[in-house]
């Protein structure tokens, strides 16, 4: 199952991408994290580990498997039957703007029911995530 969001940022790339990458402030701006840890301190860079406590869910750690510098990066996470995979984009624009695109996808044998129990509130967490980084790029 995946699960998509993105919108457009009045702020250049190189801005989106500061406040995307420094996960441990996400609580600040996305109502769908209450608590962020890293692993490592530093860049965040591939092998880096972040914890996050997200209302509704289970703790989870997530692992970077691939990183573009300024641009992406992905990260997994698991629990038992499901394999999750976070993308995270910044596309620059013209004139000085941005795009951000999120993408939730999970797969395993589990992957289907956790979809349809848990798919209404990945939407709505992916929206308040991109809504809540636009908000932030743009008040900055």
């Amino acid at each position: 199952m995946r699960f998509e969001a993105g919108t457009e940022v009045a702020a250049e790339a190189g801005r989106v991408w500061a406040v995307l990458v420094d996960v441990e402030r996400w609580p600040e701006w996305t109502p769908s994290v209450r608590r962020a840890r890293r692993g490592e301190a530093g860049p965040l860079a591939v092998g880096a580990t972040a914890r996050l406590e997200q209302p509704k869910l289970r703790p989870a750690v997530w692992r970077v498997t691939e990183l573009t510098e300024g641009r992406s990066f992905s990260w997994v996470s698991g629990s038992p039957g499901v394999r999750t995979l976070g993308e995270h984009r910044v596309l620059p624009l013209p004139g000085g703007r941005s795009r951000v695109e999120l993408a939730i996808t999970q797969t395993g044998p589990l992957a289907g029911p956790v979809g349809w129990l848990y798919g209404d509130l990945m939407r709505r967490y992916l929206r308040q995530e991109a809504d809540g980084l636009r908000r932030r790029c743009e008040r900055d």
